[in-house]
């Protein structure tokens, strides 16, 4: 270049700036927008070209495609359905039932294991040798046995379990035999719905307002006793819910009639197989989980809050869990979503969640793909659903940078 044309270069004005390609993708911003979007249509090529491969193939060997099906009759019962459901039903009423039993046996495994983990991982931690050796061995002989092993070994167990008339009995009403567990239920139990709904909107709204308290004193530096009021709430909503509904006090007790029981509910071994395998499964790896976040505390802090004269119950709830949750929360999401996809393995005891009877939907419709594609959606539903839920409680635990 010459003296001349580089001054005239110099000398354009600021606001013509002339950008050419190797600028543009030299650009930090535009290159990583490119790439992804690259990738994305990658990815969507590939499935728009398998799909449509797919559907070729199927179409010349005379399958029919679509979701059609799915207002077909179905065909078959279930024998545990949480809704009402029979064979002349369809298909997308089995799918429903299927997705409530894997959604209720998934919420109350979590719940369960939940329970078992934090138990077992302070346990751990105990300075008694008894209990820290039964929570270790717990541990051990659980994360080290495959899960279907431990459900196959749970439905054999309580298959060993006398007949319904040489039942095991506890207080003359609860009774586990070879048929399942049989317990007193409600007589009204849509008023214990309502009740049990009313506990739970409780729950949240006392962890509202003691959040409001901590807050307020971290910004005022004065604490307002809410602890009253929070057990106030808890304990006094279920028991307004209760009056208002008639205050129904009546409950259906099981009685062997003939060859079963009548009355109460009755869970069934499959379910009660299933619930064990994977709360005492997935409770083990909890329990580690917790366990390591406490040690995660650093012992400085816990001999400071000793010294300021904090109760051991008053170290755990303002020191130690607040720090061990913000290392606890991701591995115990994670842990929750492999509880909700284990599930499947209750094809293996004849629990008709949604892998078996997704696979009975296969073989009597014939629509694989779309089959194995709605079963898919589903379990994938769940663990988003899972995982935002418990990203959405991280950050509310997360600490806050000034």
């Amino acid at each position: 270049m010459s003296y001349t044309s580089a001054a005239a270069a110099r000398a354009q004005p600021p606001g013509r700036l002339r950008l050419s390609l190797r600028d543009i993708w030299h650009n930090l911003r535009f290159r990583a927008w490119a790439y992804q979007i690259i990738v994305v249509a990658v990815i969507v090529g590939g499935g728009v070209y398998l799909i449509g491969n797919a559907q070729d193939a199927l179409q010349k060997r005379g399958i029919s495609t679509g979701f059609d099906f799915l207002l077909q009759t179905a065909g078959f019962d279930i024998g545990e359905a949480p809704i009402a459901f029979s064979s002349t039903d369809s298909f997308l009423r089995a799918y429903a039932a299927a997705f409530l039993n894997t959604l209720k046996v998934s919420v109350i495994g979590i719940v369960l294991a939940t329970f078992i983990g934090v138990t077992i991982g302070v346990a751990r931690l105990s300075s008694n040798v008894l209990i820290r050796t039964f929570a270790s061995a717990y541990v051990e002989l659980f994360r080290n046995t495959p899960q279907l092993v431990q459900l196959i070994f749970w439905y054999t167990l309580i298959a060993q379990l006398p007949v319904a008339k040489q039942a095991v009995s506890l207080f003359d009403a609860v009774f586990i035999s070879n048929r399942g567990l049989v317990l007193p239920w409600p007589s009204d139990a849509a008023a214990f719905a309502w009740v049990l709904t009313a506990f739970a909107v409780a729950i949240a709204a006392a962890l509202f307002i003691m959040r409001w308290a901590t807050a307020h004193r971290r910004l005022t530096g004065h604490a307002v006793p809410v602890i009253g009021w929070t057990l106030a709430l808890i304990a006094g909503a279920p028991v307004a819910v209760w009056l208002l509904q008639g205050a129904p006090s009546g409950f259906s007790i099981p009685q062997m009639q003939s060859f079963n029981f009548q009355g109460g509910v009755t869970i069934s071994p499959e379910f009660l197989a299933l619930l064990l395998g994977l709360s005492l499964y997935i409770g083990a790896f909890i329990a580690e989980i917790v366990r390591s976040g406490i040690q995660s505390v650093g012992k400085g802090q816990i001999e400071a809050a000793r010294a300021i004269g904090l109760r051991p119950a008053q170290i755990y709830r303002r020191v130690v869990l607040p720090q061990a949750l913000r290392v606890m929360l991701p591995p115990t999401a994670s842990q929750y979503m492999s509880l909700v996809k284990n599930s499947s393995l209750g094809v293996a005891i004849g629990y008709p969640e949604l892998f078996n009877v997704n696979n009975t939907i296969i073989t009597l419709s014939g629509h694989t793909i779309e089959a194995i594609g709605i079963m898919m959606a589903i379990y994938l539903s769940i663990s988003l659903m899972i995982a935002a839920l418990m990203n959405r409680y991280n950050q509310t635990v997360q600490i806050r940078e000034r």
